[in-house]
């Protein structure tokens, strides 16, 4: 496995599929920044925590430029459903292969009920429009999360 994705890396072009009845790859955002967050599970406490946080954000970072993509290991249905429930405008991504977060290198061993799991560290990575990751947030705690990386979006 080689080493994860860091900042000055170029993100890479895997297709997945995605809300909306798509297939999306980040290549498909050249010439826009993206904001790419992966989150461990649909309609969890701390995950709707978060997607509500860049959901409230959308119309600033869509102002500064910005897609905001999220990306987990659920499947595209439990998405739609997601996004539904809490009105969520942008696309979220279904890594069911875990290749992008395998990629990213956000894949980590976790304890769940005494139990060691592989799960979805939470992170969030800022591309530019050229494909380059400019920075990233690994470990992340929800609150004020969405606020910081607008920050550093108009920082750019």
């Amino acid at each position: 496995m080689s080493d994860p994705l860091t900042v000055g890396d170029t993100a890479p072009d895997i297709r997945l599929p995605a809300t909306g009845d798509q297939e999306l790859s980040l290549a498909d955002f050249r010439g826009q920044t993206v904001v790419l967050y992966f989150y461990p599970k649909d309609s969890t406490p701390g995950c709707t925590s978060e997607s509500k946080d860049f959901t409230r954000l959308h119309d600033e970072f869509r102002n500064a430029g910005a897609v905001i993509l999220g990306c987990s290991r659920d499947g595209v249905r439990s998405h739609e459903n997601f996004r539904a429930k809490h009105d969520i405008p942008f696309d979220l991504l279904s890594d069911g292969n875990e290749e992008l977060c395998n990629a990213f290198g956000v894949l980590k061993q976790k304890t769940m009920f005494g139990k060691k799991v592989m799960g979805i560290e939470r992170s969030t990575f800022l591309i530019d429009p050229e494909g380059t990751i400019r920075q990233e947030w690994r470990k992340v705690k929800v609150d004020g999360h969405a606020d910081a990386v607008l920050e550093a979006l108009k920082a750019l």
